[in-house]
């Protein structure tokens, strides 16, 4: 096994998405390289208590969506100091950027 594939091993990862297709399809994804999908949830208010319970090594939010959107998600988590978020979204908005900047977002992809 390569260092790259040990690597994408060891990391536990959390997903967030309000489209389960998208979910799914990442979660899918994801595992197909190696890494371990400890949950895939729907909704912010929901990756903020799974990542809190499973203490994941990275978090994937989407922004968009229903209770809890994924910046302000993403601020808990960096305020409780869980792991480091990543936003993978289809909206570019500088709003949205300046507001995952002020998140500590770790990363924003579009």
């Amino acid at each position: 096994m390569s260092e790259s594939e040990q690597t994408a091993q060891a990391l536990r990862l959390l997903i967030a998405d309000d489209e389960p297709i998208i979910r799914l399809d990442l979660q899918k994804t994801l595992e197909s390289l190696g890494y371990e999908v400890v949950a895939a949830v729907g909704d912010g208010e929901e990756a903020v208590e799974t990542a809190r319970t499973l203490r994941p090594d990275c978090i994937i939010l989407d922004v968009l969506m229903p209770k809890l959107d994924g910046i302000d998600a993403a601020r808990i988590i960096y305020e409780e100091r869980i792991a480091p978020v990543l936003l993978l979204t289809a909206y570019s908005q500088l709003d949205l950027v300046k507001r995952a900047r002020e998140a500590h977002v770790f990363s924003y992809l579009v």
